[in-house]
């Protein structure tokens, strides 16, 4: 591509945001959850490492994208950094770094070796983190300091940038035993107990104006109806992270802290897979609605992948830890809902693109705020 052409403002990287990054999200964890699980399905190990390899291809290939999106059309990435619709998005950067560094450890491995893998793992966890927490600071501030938001415009989308130091808190504790033993694996540990408590306490602010959204101002536009289930991504996501810590934490901390972890994962995990499932009813119910009003195919299509996928390997590390044959089955489950969504979302936007449909300009936005859009829904 040369310069004149990709700086053109009909380039196809023009208007390619960073929302783009959550089809390598719902890729790299069809992967990772496919391997969590606690049953044993002939070929699933293979399709797997297929699926993770596409996953690596998708982020190097928007890596790439992304990079020359931002050298030729700066002025298109600075107004999505002041578009508080679009600057959430960031956060999928950092969850689509560690989505790939966490399924080369749990599903490359097999494919490119220990060595590569805990290497590409270190590197992207390390990465993933540092864009993450930079996104969960940088995003709300810029929200608060640039962006125009009226009272009705709370959205699910929010709690992207704030998330994402949770996904770093559920991968970090795989890398704990490739450190040297001591205060190097015992500081990583306690520090992704940390990345949770941030991101946690940071989605506890979030949900209740999400939800007082809904009950006052109605239901979200029909485009972004989907984006209901990222509540879902916080919510397994936290319950995979306690687990995971809880795993590692025998050997590396002292007792009674490794006993004590391994019960709060549980007495943790239950009640929020339970509100899970709640949260996935409403939002399916939401979901159902719009469908039926002509929710047409869009990017947030892809809310329905990862955000799953975590309520997978949260439901799978419960699971394991419990011996629950129920917990077993909901991972099951859950995970034949997240292949199908995965399938159906990947064969929209793939046609999409070669239809030029998904990175073409955006429509003008109508000037009535988010909460009169909604009463057309």
């Amino acid at each position: 591509m040369s310069t004149e052409a990709s700086a053109s403002p009909t380039s196809p990287i023009r208007h390619l945001g960073p929302n783009w990054y959550a089809t390598v999200m719902g890729t790299a964890i069809v992967a990772s959850a496919g391997a969590a699980l606690p049953v044993t399905v002939p070929g699933l190990r293979g399709a797997c490492e297929a699926v993770w390899a596409l996953a690596a291809l998708l982020l190097l290939a928007l890596l790439t994208a992304r990079a020359l999106h931002w050298a030729h059309h700066p002025d298109q990435a600075r107004r999505h950094l002041g578009d508080a619709a679009v600057a959430p998005f960031y956060g999928c950067l950092a969850m689509a770094l560690l989505a790939v560094g966490g399924s080369t450890l749990s599903v490359g491995t097999a494919v490119i070796g220990e060595s590569a893998a805990v290497a590409a793992d270190a590197v992207l966890w390390t990465a993933g983190t540092v864009v993450g927490l930079g996104a969960a600071a940088a995003i709300p501030y810029l929200m608060v300091t640039r962006h125009k938001i009226a009272a009705g415009d709370a959205s699910p989308v929010w709690l992207l940038p704030v998330v994402a130091p949770m996904v770093s808190a559920a991968l970090g504790p795989a890398l704990v035993a490739h450190l040297p033993a001591g205060q190097w694996r015992e500081a990583l540990l306690l520090g992704c107990y940390g990345l949770f408590g941030m991101s946690l306490l940071a989605t506890l602010l979030i949900l209740p104006l999400i939800f007082a959204r809904l009950v006052h101002h109605g239901p979200l536009p029909l485009a972004l109806t989907p984006a209901l289930f990222l509540v879902l991504g916080p919510l397994g996501q936290s319950t995979t992270a306690v687990n995971a810590v809880a795993a590692a934490a025998p050997g590396v901390v002292a007792e009674p802290y490794a006993h004590a972890m391994a019960g709060f994962a549980v007495l943790y995990g239950m009640p929020v897979i339970g509100f899970a499932l709640l949260w996935l009813a409403l939002a399916a119910a939401m979901v159902v609605r719009a469908a039926r009003r002509g929710m047409g195919f869009t990017m947030t299509w892809w809310a329905f992948t990862f955000p799953v996928g975590t309520c997978v390997t949260g439901s799978a590390a419960l699971a394991h830890r419990t011996g629950l044959t129920a917990l077993t089955w909901l991972a099951v489950g859950l995970y034949a809902l997240l292949v199908g969504a995965w399938a159906v979302a990947g064969v929209r936007t793939a046609a999409g693109l070669v239809s030029g449909r998904l990175l073409a300009a955006p429509r003008p936005a109508p000037a009535a705020p988010l909460r009169e859009m909604a009463r057309t829904t």
